[in-house]
């Protein structure tokens, strides 16, 4: 388990494989300097396209306790941007769980605002 998630690294090489070879996605990562090769955090961005509208969004960011507050999620997000204009998006989206009250106030620091309370619901297959 790294980054709070509950995940094997044969399942985040699987996932992440998927989504490098559809080039609907963007993965950006964080390199630590202090140790090579150590990953202090990522981004997930991808396009959402429907009927009435299409938009990127984020599909996760993560930061390492150990490196937050250095400016790594910030610039991570920008990198996330790049990528949505590079793409022809005009707008990006994101969902943050409702405890999170940290990682919302980050967002609306860089500039995102909430547009909808909604319930999530899910069936399992």
């Amino acid at each position: 388990m790294h980054f709070g998630y509950e995940v094997t690294e044969e399942q985040i090489n699987l996932r992440l494989n998927k989504l490098l070879d559809n080039n609907n996605n963007g993965v950006f990562v964080y390199e630590s300097g202090e140790e090579k090769g150590y990953l202090g955090g990522w981004v997930h961005i991808y396009g959402k396209q429907f009927i009435e509208l299409d938009y990127a969004e984020i599909g996760g960011l993560v930061v390492d306790s150990r490196f937050r507050r250095q400016g790594i999620g910030p610039k991570l997000m920008k990198k996330s941007e790049e990528w949505a204009k590079d793409n022809g998006f005009q707008e990006i989206r994101l969902r943050s769980g409702g405890q999170r009250n940290d990682t919302h106030k980050f967002y609306e620091r860089m500039g995102y605002k909430n547009i909808n309370w909604q319930q999530l619901y899910k069936l399992r297959l």
